[in-house]
């Protein structure tokens, strides 16, 4: 079932997510629905905040980005990307790897407004899947941009948060 995003100004978006307790049907559903509702809205990354529900819960999808390529690495190894997409990261944790460097985002619950973030190059997660595994990984290019901006929504954090005061003072924000 495709789910309403919220845009800015929606209570939810400013939310810290509260940890998972226990991966049920409901847990399930809700997230076989933001998969759903991330690829009609042709994203590469939805958080649980962006759909009115404040849960350490988001899912990411950057397979066939070729144009922002991405790497990942499991116990040191690099993976094929594909064969973990989509992900799905319940109660992350991150270590942020790298001087930041700017790169352009968008966000779904800000329509149309792109802009230059800063963030790490380079970023080690650990997670819980949609199946209660451990999913320990490093990532680089733009699924480390992904796990970051979805990382922040889920702790109440917005990219317009880390824009440069220039630039959010242009979008009025």
């Amino acid at each position: 079932m495709i789910l309403e995003i919220v845009e800015y100004g929606h209570p939810a978006l400013r939310a810290k997510g509260r940890n998972i307790e226990k991966i049920d049907r409901d847990l399930l559903q809700l997230i076989s629905d933001m998969l759903e509702t991330m690829y009609e809205a042709d994203g590469v990354g939805l958080a649980a905040q962006q759909v009115g529900r404040p849960l350490q819960l988001c899912v990411i999808d950057v397979d066939g980005i070729k144009d922002r390529p991405s790497t990942m690495w499991v116990d040191g190894k690099k993976v094929a990307l594909e064969e973990y997409m989509p992900m799905v990261l319940i109660n992350p944790e991150l270590e942020l790897i790298g001087k930041p460097k700017a790169g352009v985002e968008g966000c779904l619950s800000f329509p149309g407004i792109r802009a230059d973030i800063d963030r790490p190059p380079r970023v080690k997660v650990k997670a819980i899947d949609a199946e209660g595994q451990a999913l320990n990984f490093e990532a680089d290019g733009l699924l480390a941009r992904a796990v970051q901006h979805e990382y922040d929504h889920l702790q109440g954090v917005l990219f317009i948060d880390r824009m440069s005061d220039k630039d959010r003072k242009a979008l009025n924000f």
